[in-house]
């Protein structure tokens, strides 16, 4: 529930007024008073703002405005006044995301320019302890849609900031045109102002290490007007724009691209996660705390289905493996393990078949697991060729596609390779939601966008993938060998955003590779991500060559976390969180490095002093130990590109 109250006495009312008449700066604390904005025009009328975390700035002045088809609103403009502050309040639950019981807690301004004739401008500002989110308003007279061509909203970094940045793929290029897909490896510690390598720019969520604190940029509350965005390739003096989909990020021939809607025409939230350490990023929620939950008419989220693990027999063996003998044996493999889902992956329709996978869905179900199943996105803008294909993108097929799979016993759909960020495809992952939820199904997006907060919008959202999986793993040793350090990033980037369908955990051998991790710093990453259903990659055989201790924490962990603490990490190199389910707290880490590391774990930061059972690497990286720890203080040394998960008392 939301509430907006007003703060602040009479006095400062009148000198706020007076500050927004005179034209001088505006500015807005968080509710701490540790992060200021600060709001002024410059003597050619641009806007900008600046961020400060205590003393230090940590965003220069950085620039504010759009360029619409027929306005420019972005300079030759004067700050004509400023909303009172407001506090903002929001308390919600999550069942998919890193904490159940959220509280979003915000100083509200709205900032007011006035230039020109024709639409006017109006910056929303809402600065909590964590992080600054705007987003622009524009308003005006006319039913006319307004284009939006440009966004001329920078990110001014410190000059010695250094960035963890994922390259921006080239649309239409890659495997079968299936780009840009989020697919890519983060550059680790770049100079800021460093050009993206591959020409396209950088995407959301791009980490920043700049003066002594840690800077996340992202951006939430998509809706259907806007494509989403992500920074632009040329950041001179570290001063990073704001870059829209490209041209062929479209659905169809003619479909939008660009943003465009009717007045008022509200933009999503751009999101600047701030803090003195890594606590903020990977413990903050903005991303769902700024999305819309969800509206009154949509289903109860309870009638989807709920959050859980599923197996999955794809990501080590391959298509061969979608027949119906193979899956039931996945099923009875979820069943053992008390996992909730099995998920047959492409080719179902024609290695299985409609009539025996309802069959499949029947036994799974009396097996106490819901069978979800796997579809091509496509219309036109991809090759990939792996069915069921072209069924989802007409609305009256794709209805007529999951009313029939709800009567088969499906809970769920996988939807794959998408192709971009236009706004035409902003649509239509919304298009798939909204129709899924009517049916009561689950969703699960691959080849994908990054999530901006959907999951509160639409709660059948459990996971979206975004991200260089497992899969990557089994295609060349390249990917092999940089899965320990790949894996030490994304709890500060990618998965700090939102579910993340990394599909991890395996303890088997990769057919024709060399894995570098271990097996304990595999059964971390159970902990370590975070997804909605979380597939596993292991497999029967492989994980009965396990101990029984590995074999029950497995079976025995939680389908959903209620909340995540950062102990203690660095981008690349280790990561150590804890996650707590059920009252008890799983604390896990990995070592991406070369080098065995120690770590000093502090429980009693967690409320828990009476120790627990770790799992450690034993004499080898294939094998396992475990013990008994006691006490709030416990040291864990790491093995090179080793791991440990502790369950506490």
């Amino acid at each position: 529930m939301k509430t907006i109250s007003l703060t602040g006495g009479i006095s400062l009312l009148i000198a706020l007024a007076a500050q927004a008449q005179n034209g001088s700066p505006v500015s807005v604390d968080s509710p701490n008073g540790t992060i200021r904005v600060t709001v002024e025009t410059t003597a050619q009328g641009v806007p900008t703002y600046t961020v400060r975390y205590g003393q230090t700035e940590v965003l220069r002045a950085s620039k504010l405005g759009l360029q619409l088809a027929g306005a420019d609103l972005s300079q030759g403009l004067q700050l004509k006044n400023a909303d009172r502050v407001e506090s903002v309040t929001d308390n919600y639950t999550m069942a998919t995301d890193k904490r159940t019981k959220c509280t979003y807690k915000a100083n509200r301004r709205v900032v007011h320019f006035a230039g020109g004739k024709g639409p006017q401008l109006s910056v929303v500002f809402q600065v909590s302890n964590e992080g600054v989110a705007f987003q622009y308003l524009v308003e005006g007279k006319g039913k006319d849609l307004q284009k939006v061509t440009a966004e001329k909203t920078t990110f001014h970094l410190p000059t010695a900031a250094k960035g963890w940045l994922h390259p921006h793929a080239k649309a239409q290029t890659g495997w079968a045109k299936t780009q840009p897909s989020y697919e890519e490896y983060y550059q680790m510690g770049v100079a800021a102002g460093t050009p993206s390598t591959m020409g396209q720019g950088w995407s959301f969520p791009a980490l920043f290490e700049a003066a002594g604190h840690w800077v996340l940029l992202t951006e939430a509350g998509m809706g259907r007007t806007y494509c989403g965005t992500h920074l632009a390739h040329q950041s001179p003096d570290a001063e990073y724009g704001v870059a829209f989909a490209q041209e062929t990020e479209r659905t169809t021939t003619g479909a939008a691209v660009l943003p465009e809607g009717p007045l008022p025409l509200r933009t999503p939230w751009r999101v600047i996660v701030v803090g003195n350490s890594l606590a903020p990023v990977v413990e903050s929620t903005l991303t769902t705390d700024l999305s819309a939950p969800a509206p009154a008419s949509a289903p109860a989220a309870g009638t989807f289905g709920k959050p859980g693990k599923a197996s999955w027999s794809w990501v080590l063996m391959g298509d061969a493996a979608t027949t119906e003998k193979v899956q039931r044996r996945f099923i009875d493999y979820a069943s053992v393990m008390g996992w909730d889902y099995c998920l047959v992956d492409a080719l179902w329709d024609k290695q299985i078949g409609y009539d025996k996978m309802a069959e499949l869905a029947t036994y799974a179900r009396s097996k106490k697991v819901g069978l979800l199943a796997w579809y091509n996105s496509n219309g036109s803008w991809n090759e990939a060729p792996q069915t069921p294909t072209n069924i989802l993108f007409d609305a009256a097929s794709r209805r007529k596609e999951f009313a029939r799979i709800k009567q088969m016993g499906i809970v769920g759909v996988k939807v794959d390779f998408f192709g971009g960020d236009g706004q035409s495809f902003m649509n239509y992952y919304q298009d798939i939601l909204t129709d899924a939820a009517k049916a009561g199904l689950l969703v699960n997006f691959h080849g994908t966008t990054i999530p901006r907060g959907w999951n509160r919008t639409y709660p059948n959202l459990v996971t979206m993938e975004a991200v260089k999986g497992f899969e990557f793993l089994t295609f060349d040793q390249g990917n092999t060998d940089q899965e320990p350090t790949h894996c030490a990033v994304l709890p500060f980037t990618r998965n700090a955003v939102g579910p993340m369908d990394f599909t991890p955990v395996a303890f088997s051998e990769i057919k024709g590779k060399e894995r570098k991790t271990s097996n304990a710093f595999e059964l971390a990453l159970s902990i370590l991500f975070q997804s909605g259903i979380q597939h596993y990659a292991e497999i029967p055989d492989g994980m009965s060559r396990q101990p029984i201790y590995v074999v029950n924490f497995m079976r025995h962990l939680p389908k959903q976390w209620d909340d995540v603490k950062f102990l203690e990490g660095y981008p690349g190199q280790y990561s150590v969180l804890a996650r707590q389910a059920e009252g008890k707290w799983y604390v896990a880490g990995i070592n991406a490095t070369n080098a065995p590391k120690t770590i000093e774990l502090d429980l009693s930061k967690l409320g828990a002093t009476e120790g627990g059972t770790l799992i450690t690497d034993g004499e080898n990286n294939r094998s396992f130990s475990t013990r008994t720890v006691t006490g709030a203080k416990v040291s864990v040394t790491l093995a090179p590109r080793g791991g440990f998960a502790l369950q506490l008392n």
